[in-house]
């Protein structure tokens, strides 16, 4: 694979949390067959609208659906190769299976479609109808073999943590395909009461990342996958790192907790990998401290508000990362995890 040269005196990256919606219509969202089906209402050439059947869901700008804007932005920030992944309101995990399937394909070869433009540096990650694994497994193996180089999926499906057998049945199939996997939380817990001041994102997002995490290690899940599953968890691993403490603490004295999980739970992080996405040196430093700086790969939550405006500058300027700490962050990790490459 083949990218621009880094301009002189700046690291080589790779942001492998990048969101995309397709230019989608609401007539081609019917597939799904309900009446909140995701699509885009493209206003003009700069500024759109995810909508959710008739309602508006969210203001979004070019860069999300127009590769020519989004290559604008990465040149601006110095980013090399972006691994994208669809908004996450396109999972569409209810309703008919055959439908579902018929959506993600569609999806998957849209953002196939937008990557053409810059096929070395837009990378893309599929999606597929989790509530049906048979079909998902099938999807993610047919998306692996028209280009893509992953798959991103949500942290829960229908009730359903990542500790059921069915999502334990589709990652297996990811790790004997060696197909890695990003996870995304999505359809927050209790927003009845957090209907404000972005608290789904602020609160929701956190904890529900930590609980996909949890599920893996305490349900001894993780003892049952193969060991060179390549699993990583958004927005820093949620609370994981910073409440690990706690964790342990539980196991060793209570033996609800360490009753399907045979090895302290700080032994499971070699397991899988989180991104960067914590905004803040001071936490990113803790988070490699616990995670180690294999296993953290540089993300930004690209393009949307609550993502990094300028990704890896943090990294690129903080006094607390030696040179070596930055290019595992900024291109190593992702390059091994993802199997991607700044020729």
């Amino acid at each position: 694979m083949r990218t621009p040269a880094p301009h002189p005196g700046r690291s080589v990256k790779i942001d492998i949390h990048a969101h995309f919606f397709p230019e989608i219509s609401q007539e081609e969202s019917q597939v799904l067959g309900i009446d909140d089906a995701p699509w885009l209402r493209v206003d003009n050439d700069q500024i759109g609208m995810i909508m959710a059947g008739n309602n508006e869901y969210r203001p979004v700008q070019a860069p999300l659906w127009n590769p020519q804007a989004r290559l604008a932005e990465m040149d601006a920030n110095g980013v090399d190769i972006q691994v994208v992944s669809a908004t996450p309101i396109l999972f569409s995990y209810v309703g008919d299976p055959g439908r579902a399937t018929r959506w993600a394909a569609q999806v998957n070869d849209a953002a196939l479609e937008m990557c053409a433009a810059a096929s070395q540096r837009l990378r893309p990650l599929c999606q597929v109808p989790l509530q049906d694994i048979d079909r998902a497994c099938a999807e993610v193996t047919r998306a692996v073999a028209a280009g893509h180089v992953g798959v991103h999926i949500g942290n829960h499906v229908d009730g359903r943590n990542l500790d059921h057998p069915d999502l334990l049945a589709f990652l297996h199939h990811c790790a004997d395909q060696g197909i890695p996997v990003l996870v995304h939380p999505w359809s927050m817990m209790a927003a009845e009461r957090m209907p404000k001041y972005m608290l789904q994102w602020l609160v929701g997002m956190p904890a529900e990342t930590h609980l996909a995490i949890l599920s893996l290690i305490l349900s001894g899940a993780f003892e049952r996958l193969p060991a060179d599953l390549k699993i990583c968890f958004a927005h820093g691993g949620g609370n994981f790192a910073q409440q690990l403490g706690r964790v342990e603490n539980a196991w060793h004295r209570r033996d609800i907790v360490r009753q399907d999980c045979p090895r302290p739970p700080s032994e499971y992080i070699e397991r899988f990998s989180v991104d960067s996405a914590v905004f803040d040196d001071t936490t990113l430093r803790f988070l490699l401290d616990v995670m180690g700086e294999s296993r953290v790969l540089m993300g930004s939550d690209y393009p949307f508000p609550l993502g990094e405006i300028h990704p890896g500058k943090m990294i690129e300027e903080s006094l607390l990362f030696s040179d070596a700490t930055r290019q595992a962050v900024l291109y190593d990790n992702a390059a091994n995890f993802f199997g991607v490459e700044n020729d």
